[in-house]
């Protein structure tokens, strides 16, 4: 019996992931858009960053007022992130050698996914989605690894 439901169990769970139409190409994509979001960073290669990104993406984290202590929502959109792929790590000094890049995908269902970035510095988390047969960043909610930072 215990056996019959483990079978009856695996088949719908193989059932359902079928009917998400998920499939390791779309998990490799999904990884690679992840991947080129961050490596851009990495190797000052804005094209590598539009690549991964829809246009209309949007980056947030909380960040701390200087002078009030207050707390608030920053907000970055995909051209200023485009021109800190083509800036930011200039001088060779914002990673270290071998940056860490760990990508985990938490979930996919049909055309959307929500992946976790694990960067040297930060985490991000993403919204992916495919449109027109191709994964987009769409959103990113980030903080530096010490929250004091921001």
């Amino acid at each position: 019996m215990k056996r019959i439901c483990i079978l009856t169990t695996s088949f719908f769970l193989m059932l359902t992931l079928s009917l998400q139409g998920q499939t390791r190409q779309d998990s490799l994509e999904i990884k690679q858009a992840a991947l080129d979001y961050i490596e851009s960073q990495h190797q000052l290669k804005p094209e590598q960053f539009e690549r991964s990104a829809h246009p209309r993406m949007v980056k947030r984290t909380f960040w701390t007022h200087k002078k009030t202590g207050k707390e608030y929502l920053r907000e970055t959109f995909t051209d200023a992130m485009t021109l800190l792929a083509e800036t930011y790590n200039a001088e060779g000094d914002k990673f270290p050698e071998n940056p860490k890049k760990e990508v985990i995908i938490l979930d996919v269902y049909d055309k959307t996914a929500s992946v976790k970035l694990i960067a040297d510095a930060w985490i991000d988390y993403m919204h992916i989605v495919k449109l027109n047969g191709k994964w987009q960043i769409v959103n990113v909610l980030w903080q530096f690894n010490d929250s004091e930072d921001h």
